[in-house]
């Protein structure tokens, strides 16, 4: 649904956006993470035809970048991290004037969809210049969805809310996905990203990696299994580690940390030389890095 190669935006002397290649997938959620002036704004105004590339090639929904522009921007939603409303109109006509801008069969019928989807219809009347930063995000978002487009680039989508509408937002985008959109997020929520994305790429003016958040917590840290004993002895370490699938092991009070390639195939092994050299074994948990814990030490190397 996207590509791009060695796509790139210099602004006079400085480089934005430095030699991107990647390809996003036709009904998944990719994850855009980086710091603030990484140049992710800068990838999704490329990316949806806001700004011309320096050099490279952009294909989105099998359109091409600086050739089919007009196309482009009909066939995608667009949530900017700045949306501009017009503060003294209400709701409703706010999203009425966007549909017919977008040549929508049913705009009467798509507006109040999206704003009851995103609880403002008792609010449709109301100025938009009336309503709380939530509220306003939650409008910008119907906003990018009213023409039902197959390809939506979110920009810190849950910005600015709280719990309740961040969780409606979330919701909403795991439905997306249900209806095979492919969602190009940029967001900071680190956390929210684990949970929704099925991809992530970490970026800071380049492409720093790209994959699923599990494989990059395999990647950095490998996948660490707990086991709580009565009580700690070398005597246990020493055993473990003689194991084949055992990378390492380490005692942190009385809980044994292994550090295996695949849990699931050889924690059984590593429980059966436990018990036989004599462990007492309470319980056994793996250790889950959080996508932050990848994210920074991602940002360490850079």
């Amino acid at each position: 649904m996207i590509r791009t190669e060695q796509l790139t935006k210099r602004f006079n002397n400085i480089t934005a956006v430095e030699d991107l290649s990647l390809e996003v997938r036709q009904g998944e959620v990719f994850g855009f993470l980086g710091p603030n002036g990484a140049g992710k704004t800068t990838t999704v105004r490329l990316l949806t035809c806001l700004i011309a590339p320096t050099s490279g090639q952009a294909v989105v929904n099998g359109l091409t970048v600086g050739r089919d522009d007009t196309a482009i921007r009909r066939s995608v939603g667009v949530l900017t991290e700045a949306p501009g409303l017009y503060d003294r109109l209400g709701a409703e006509r706010n999203l009425r004037i966007f549909a017919e801008l977008y040549e929508v069969k049913d705009p009467r019928g798509q507006v109040e969809k999206y704003l009851r989807l995103l609880d403002l219809w008792e609010r449709r009347d109301d100025e938009a210049g009336t309503f709380s930063k939530g509220m306003r995000q939650k409008l910008a978002i119907a906003r990018a969805l009213l023409h039902e487009p197959p390809i939506v680039f979110l920009d810190e989508p849950t910005a600015g809310l709280d719990p309740e509408a961040a969780h409606m937002v979330r919701e909403a985008i795991a439905g997306l996905r249900q209806q095979g959109r492919t969602i190009f997020m940029c967001t900071h929520n680190l956390d929210e990203a684990d949970r929704l994305c099925d991809r992530v790429a970490v970026f800071k003016t380049r492409l720093v990696v790209m994959d699923t958040p599990s494989n990059l917590r395999t990647r950095l840290f490998g996948r660490k299994v707990a086991f709580h004993l009565r009580q700690a002895d070398d005597v246990f370490r020493a055993t473990v580690r003689a194991l084949p699938a055992v990378q390492d092991a380490q005692f942190i009070d009385n809980k044994l940390l292994v550090t295996l390639h695949d849990p699931e195939a050889n924690n059984p092994d590593v429980v059966r030389a436990l018990v036989a050299a004599g462990a007492d074994i309470r319980f056994i948990g793996e250790l889950r890095h959080s996508l932050e814990d990848v994210y920074l030490q991602l940002m360490k190397d850079v």
